[in-house]
C-alpha cells in the first residue's frame, strides 16, 4: 500500500455530565470500538472488530470499524475482504470525511491492483467497479487539500503516488474490459508521472497491440522501454515481443527479427518518446518491396530505410536464374565451390566491372567447378546474407543453370570415340 493518508478522527470519549451533547454510543461501546482499534496484531485485530460488530450491528461508530478493517485486510493481503470493507465505508457517502473516502478508494484500488491477477477480479462486475472507483478517486485527488502538518513536499509525492495507482488501476481494469483505447490513455497518465515504472510500459505495450486496429510500432516500442527498465521477467517479455515482430512482419529470415529486437531496446534505454525516423514495415509493406523487382539492387545499394526494407523483404527467399558475370572462383571442400560474382542491369555494366558484388555457394553441383572466370552464368539460390558498405549479397544452396555450365573436356590422350560407318546406299 501506498503511505497511508491520515486516519479519520475519532470521536472523544462522551463525558457523562454533558448531557446536552450526548453521543449516539455508550461508553462501553465505545470502549469495545478502542479495544479493537488499538489491537496491533491484523488478524487479532479482525476478530476483535468481528466481535465489536456482533454486539454493536447497529452502531454509529461502524464507519470507524469499517476503516479499521479493510487495512487489517489488506496487511494479511486478504484482498477481497479489502475491498469489501473499502466498499462499505464508501458507501456511507456523505456521512464520512473527505480524507477517509479517499483512504478507502486508494485503499480499493491498492487492493485490486494487488490481486488483479485473480480470475475473481476478473469478472465484468469487478472490473466495472474497479475503473468507477479509480475514477472517482482521480476526481477527488484534484480537489485534495494539504493535511495539516504535511510539508509540501510530502504532500506532492502523495498525490504522484496515489495518482500512478489510480491510473494504473485504471488501465488495468480498461484492459480487463477490452476497452483498449481508454487503457491506453490512462497508461500514459500513470507514466506522465512516472516516466519509468517498467509494468506500466509493458501494459501500454500490451493495450496498444490489443487495440482495433493495433498500433504496433507503438506497441513494440513501449515493450521494449519495458525491457530496458529491467521489467521482472524481461526474457518472457523479450520473447513475446519477438513473436509479436515475426507475426507483424511474416520474414523468411528469423534472425533480422533479433537484430529489430535489438535496435529496439537500445534506443528505448536511452528513454523519451519513440524516434520518428523509426521504421518497422510490416507485411504488406514487405510484400511491396518483393513485387518490386525493379528497385531490388537500387535500394540494397543505397541502403538506408529502403535497403532496409528492401532486405527484410527478400532475406531467405529464393531467386530464379539470376544473371552475372563470374569474377573469380573459390574452390571449397568436396564438391562445394564459391562464385564471386558480379550482376549489373546492363552487359555493359557487367562487362566493365571490376569487382564483386555477390557471392554464390554452390553444393552438390560438381560439374561447376568447369566454370571459368569471366563466363556469364544463370544460377538459382537463396538470398542470405547482405552487407550495404561494401556492397555484397551472398547467396547459399545454388545451382548454376546445367546450360550455363562448359561441356566437360576430354582428359589428354584419351580416344576418341569410333564413329558410326556411313550407312550403306
Amino acid at each position: 500500500m501506498a503511505t497511508p493518508l491520515p486516519a479519520p478522527l475519532l470521536p472523544p470519549v462522551p463525558s457523562p455530565q454533558d448531557q446536552q451533547q450526548k453521543p449516539a454510543y455508550s461508553l462501553a461501546e465505545y470502549n469495545a470500538f478502542q479495544a479493537a482499534h488499538n489491537e496491533s496484531n491484523p488478524q487479532n485485530k479482525v476478530k476483535a472488530l468481528d466481535d465489536f460488530v456482533a454486539k454493536y450491528p447497529t452502531s454509529d461508530l461502524l464507519r470507524f470499524a469499517y476503516f479499521d478493517y479493510y487495512h487489517a485486510y489488506y496487511a494479511v493481503k486478504n484482498y477481497p475482504k479489502t475491498i469489501e470493507y473499502a466498499d462499505k465505508l464508501l458507501a456511507l457517502g456523505d456521512k464520512v470525511d473527505f480524507g477517509s473516502r479517499l483512504d478507502a478508494l486508494l485503499a480499493r484500488a491498492e487492493a485490486f491492483f494487488g490481486g488483479s491477477s485473480d480470475k475473481d477480479f476478473q469478472t465484468p462486475e469487478q472490473l466495472t467497479k474497479a475503473r468507477d472507483g479509480a475514477a472517482q478517486g482521480l476526481q477527488m485527488l484534484q480537489t485534495w487539500q494539504k493535511p495539516d502538518k504535511w510539508t509540501d513536499d510530502q504532500f506532492s509525492q502523495q498525490r504522484k503516488s496515489i495518482g500512478v495507482m489510480f491510473n494504473s488501476v485504471a488501465g488495468i481494469s480498461e484492459s480487463g474490459l477490452k476497452d483498449y483505447k481508454a487503457a491506453v490513455g490512462s497508461y500514459k497518465a500513470a507514466l506522465s508521472i512516472d516516466p519509468n515504472d517498467a509494468v506500466t510500459h509493458y501494459r501500454l505495450g500490451a493495450a496498444y497491440l490489443q487495440s482495433t486496429p493495433p498500433d504496433a510500432p507503438a506497441g513494440y516500442w513501449e515493450l521494449a522501454r519495458a525491457i530496458a527498465l529491467k521489467v521482472t521477467g524481461d526474457a518472457q517479455v523479450r520473447a513475446y515481443l519477438r513473436n509479436q515482430i515475426l507475426h507483424y512482419q511474416q520474414l523468411s529470415c528469423d534472425k533480422l527479427v533479433d537484430d529489430e529486437v535489438n535496435q529496439l531496446i537500445s534506443l528505448a534505454a536511452a528513454g523519451g518518446d519513440r524516434p520518428a525516423t523509426l521504421t518497422i514495415p510490416s507485411a504488406e509493406d514487405l510484400k511491396k518491396a518483393q513485387q518490386d523487382t525493379a528497385n531490388f539492387m537500387p535500394w540494397l545499394e543505397e541502403g538506408g530505410d529502403q535497403g532496409k526494407t528492401m532486405w527484410m523483404a527478400t532475406c531467405g527467399l529464393e531467386y530464379p536464374d539470376v544473371a552475372v558475370r563470374v569474377m573469380d572462383i573459390a574452390p571449397g571442400q568436396g564438391d562445394a565451390i564459391t562464385l564471386k560474382v558480379f550482376r549489373g542491369a546492363t552487359e555493359e555494366e557487367m562487362k566493365a566491372a571490376s569487382a564483386p558484388n555477390m557471392e554464390v555457394h554452390i553444393v552438390g553441383q560438381p560439374e561447376a567447378k568447369r566454370i571459368q572466370k569471366d563466363d556469364y552464368v544463370r544460377f538459382t539460390g537463396t538470398l542470405t546474407g547482405y552487407s550495404q558498405s561494401p556492397f555484397l549479397l551472398t547467396w547459399d544452396n545454388a545451382k548454376v543453370n546445367a546450360e550455363d555450365i562448359p561441356p566437360e573436356k576430354p582428359a589428354p590422350g584419351a580416344k576418341r570415340p569410333a564413329r558410326a560407318a556411313p550407312p550403306k546406299k
